[in-house]
């Protein structure tokens, strides 16, 4: 009779590789009829009298599925299933205990001790397929659910380590742009230029920057380039080379004169020469806005060309203010553009201000852009500071007005150059 039942059952398919079922059970006959069964479904079957065989096996041959009786000599199947749990062997193998008990407390003893499933005693060949076929499936999705963890996390750290090297590089960049602005203030007889320069991140599209021929008169700058990260930081490392305070034959912005003595070119040529040179560039898409002033310390006349930056702030020393300029097209878009000149004086402890949209165009705690309002404010509240405190303190404002403590979302810089508001020591 339990051929013939046998056979009516129809082996059910294997999935994968899982196909060790363990059957412990001190009953030989019963132990033999259940591994039989199994062995017809197509299962590598393994057989252990007692819980310690079991255990025994196990080590050597970790099974898939566990199909064990509950009452045994020695260790129940309780105790077998949190042994075999404890192990702390990897993998996951299903566990079904044998029984014939139905009170409620039996069954939840049993789920305390770790059993996946129950086959009540004496076994049905349906259902003890049914109850294997479930376990089949749960340890394959199982299996399958780690493999993918292992591979996400095999990726994860591969990118991670990736991420680390991008990292590096880009902490190695940082240093390089910074180099770009060695002097963060310098002076000049009794004036004196002050830099800032904050990216937002490691790198970043902003530069700004001075130089002087060594003859009572200054060039300073600052420009953005269009975009953010490594493309925006390249460009400005090429820009930086047009503007070199250490070698004046490389910068645009100078015209030597005889006795290797360089003058401050117009700032006109400036502007179209820079647009030429980013246009003449293969494969640059890119183009930057500038603020380019040449200024004479001795009679106090500033030229300066906007082409796109934002309008320069003209502080005087009575405390007055105004935007000088109004736009321009940016360098490196349109060929034989022109840039209109701009003239001004400062005075005696006036002050001009260059600065990117980084400052006007900042989102405040009330949702609305800084702008140039914003900006004013903030620099009649640092006005009793000097130099790089006076950018610092600036640059503070603007952080402290942003929502939640949060970092700018684009590059700030700033000039600023301070006419005659100091003792001249040269």
């Amino acid at each position: 009779m339990e051929r013939e039942h046998a056979a009516k059952v129809a082996a059910p398919p294997v999935p994968g590789d899982v196909s060790r079922v363990m059957v412990v059970d001190d009953s030989a006959g019963h132990r033999a009829m259940l591994a039989r069964l199994l062995g017809r479904w197509g299962y590598d079957v393994m057989q252990a009298a007692d819980a310690s065989e079991a255990l025994a096996l196990i080590e050597a041959q970790p099974p898939d599925i566990v199909l064990s009786d509950w009452v045994m000599p020695g260790m129940t199947g309780p105790d077998l299933c949190r042994a075999f749990h404890a192990r702390g062997q990897p993998g996951y193998a299903y566990f079904i205990l044998l029984t014939s008990k139905s009170e409620t407390s039996a069954v939840a003893a049993g789920l305390d001790a770790g059993a996946d499933d129950f086959v009540s005693k004496p076994v049905n060949p349906e259902e003890l397929r049914a109850r294997i076929n479930a376990g089949v499936r749960i340890v394959s999705m199982q299996r399958e659910l780690s493999a993918k963890n292992r591979m996400i996390s095999e990726t994860l750290a591969a990118l991670q380590e990736v991420h680390a090297e991008i990292d590096r590089d880009l902490q190695q960049a940082r240093l390089i742009q910074q180099a770009l602005v060695p002097d963060r203030v310098r002076r000049f007889g009794a004036s004196q230029v002050s830099l800032l320069m904050k990216p937002s991140g490691h790198i970043g599209g902003d530069l700004v920057g001075m130089f002087s021929p060594g003859t009572g008169h200054v060039g300073l700058y600052g420009l953005d380039v269009s975009g953010h990260g490594i493309t925006s930081a390249m460009v400005t490392a090429r820009v930086a080379g047009y503007f070199s305070p250490r070698y004046p034959e490389q910068n645009i912005a100078l015209v030597p004169c005889s006795g290797n003595v360089y003058a401050l070119r117009d700032v006109e040529d400036v502007a179209r020469g820079l647009n030429e040179r980013l246009l003449a560039d293969p494969g640059v898409d890119e183009y930057l806005t500038l603020l380019y002033a040449a200024a004479d310390l001795d009679s106090g006349q500033v030229r300066l060309v906007q082409a796109g930056h934002p309008a320069p702030l003209l502080i005087r020393a009575n405390g007055e203010s105004q935007f000088i300029g109004g736009g321009g097209v940016p360098v490196g878009l349109v060929e034989g553009v022109r840039h209109d000149r701009q003239d001004l004086t400062l005075n005696a402890g006036d002050r001009l201000l260059i600065y990117s949209d980084g400052f006007t165009e900042a989102t405040g705690k009330s949702g609305r852009m800084l702008g140039e309002d914003g900006l004013r404010d903030m620099a009649i509240a640092c006005r009793d500071s000097r130099g790089t405190e006076f950018l610092d303190e600036m640059f503070w404002h603007l952080t402290r007005s942003l929502p939640n403590g949060a970092r700018p979302d684009d590059d700030v810089s700033a000039a600023l150059l301070e006419y005659r508001c100091y003792p001249d020591d040269g």
